[in-house]
């Protein structure tokens, strides 16, 4: 059973985060952690928050081993949508929509296939 960590309401939209978060389902931690540091993205900040998030609730509540740990799951979900409204020629308006997202990192323990 993963363990999770959870950022709410982040300022970004779901997809541009979705974007890091390809490169690191699946990784070990460390490796995860190593690879989006060198994005040149907003989002990765938040995201390594969120991976020692999880590391740190795996660790103190399940009592794993945090050399251990691999992303079994990493997903951004949809969140708040801030409407705003543009004047446009003639009278009229155009949307602004301010997206959000949840992100949501699970680790979990690698199973070792070793005899």
């Amino acid at each position: 059973m993963p363990i999770r960590a959870i950022h709410r309401n982040f300022g970004m939209s779901p997809s541009k985060v979705r974007r890091l978060l390809h490169l690191i389902k699946g990784k070990p931690v460390n490796d995860a952690i190593a690879a989006i540091q060198v994005s040149p993205s907003p989002a990765a900040k938040a995201l390594v928050k969120v991976i020692k998030s999880a590391v740190a609730n795996a660790e103190n509540n399940a009592m794993m081993n945090p050399d251990s740990l691999k992303i079994v799951e990493a997903f951004a979900n949809e969140a708040l949508k801030l409407k705003r409204y543009r004047p446009q020629s003639r009278g009229r308006i155009s949307p602004i929509i301010r997206r959000s997202c949840h992100i949501t990192i699970g680790v979990d323990e690698e199973v070792s296939n070793g005899s």
